[in-house]
């Protein structure tokens, strides 16, 4: 098999393959094989029809299926021989099956270099968690405005209209409720910290072939909550030019991101058990290793 290959530019490879007619031969009698094996054709046994017979009636099927077959084939013994890594699926084109001889390209994108230093150790700025009583008289007034009348007074009665035996078991469960979302807050917070000071540290290039598929991906998820709002076809295509144009700098950074803490990972030897997700296993690794500051 003879396979070219290309730079076209700092990661994307062009791969032109030429399967030998030798190869393409053996793939097609054992495609010719199976189909003989459930063919039904008149007058003959399946498995017991001759050849010719085979090639005029499932000629453009076996061929097709030989396509199908040698292609991964040849795909895969190509990048191993050329020690290519690639980071995603390759666009294979200009696919052609000529006197024996099977030849297309494959573009992809092969797996950055990725430089990271002082991942460990990063400064941490947390905020002040705790909830305020101020806090939690805003929440009550904003409830007591939604009761419509001015003159209700906040008090026990108040909080058993709201379901609560008692104004103070009220304000606890407001408490309690507060926090969990101040939490929440401050660990986005934290951890956008953190991927912050990778994306200084970390030089890379991004594959766009990545970019590019998670921006059709993520584009389409969004314009499925538009789908209700009757657009029309050229207002649904403005729409999606908008929020393809929005999304692109989030999906390449979002890329980039995944790029590093998949590096970290590997640099660190960590392991994956059943439902872990590598991002979340990394920055939890990072926060440990973090340096933390008081508290504002």
């Amino acid at each position: 098999m003879k396979v070219e290959v290309k730079r076209l530019d700092g990661l994307k490879r062009e791969l032109k393959f030429e399967v030998p007619r030798e190869q393409v031969t053996k793939a097609m009698d054992e495609i010719y094989t199976e189909i003989g094996k459930h063919a039904k054709i008149k007058g003959f046994r399946p498995g017991k029809m001759p050849r010719h017979i085979l090639v005029n009636s499932h000629g453009k099927l076996a061929q097709e299926e030989t396509i199908k077959k040698l292609i991964p084939e040849a795909y895969h013994q190509g990048i191993e021989e050329n020690s290519l890594n690639p980071v995603d699926l390759p666009e294979i084109s200009d696919v052609d099956l000529k006197e024996g001889i099977l030849t297309f390209t494959a573009t992809l994108d092969i797996r950055p270099e990725i430089k990271i230093e002082n991942y460990k150790g990063i400064k941490i700025k947390p905020q002040n968690n705790k909830v305020t009583d101020e806090e939690i008289n805003k929440t009550l007034e904003f409830f007591k405005k939604g009761q419509g009348e001015k003159e209700i007074v906040v008090d026990d009665a108040f909080a058993k209209s709201m379901g609560f035996p008692s104004l103070q078991e009220l304000k606890d469960a407001l408490t309690r409720q507060l926090q969990v979302d101040k939490d929440r807050k401050n660990r986005a917070e934290i951890e956008n910290q953190i991927v912050e000071e990778l994306l200084k540290n970390a030089k890379l290039i991004t594959p766009q072939s990545l970019v590019k598929r998670q921006l059709a991906y993520r584009t389409q998820e969004t314009l499925k909550r538009f789908q209700n709002h009757g657009l029309s076809a050229e207002e649904f295509k403005k729409k999606e030019e908008e929020i393809r144009k929005e999304l692109e700098p989030v999906v390449e950074r979002d890329v980039k991101v995944y790029l590093i803490l998949e590096e970290i990972a590997k640099l660190e030897k960590i392991e994956l058990k059943e439902n872990e997700h590598l991002a979340g296993k990394v920055i939890e690794l990072l926060l440990k290793e973090a340096k933390w500051e008081e508290s504002k």
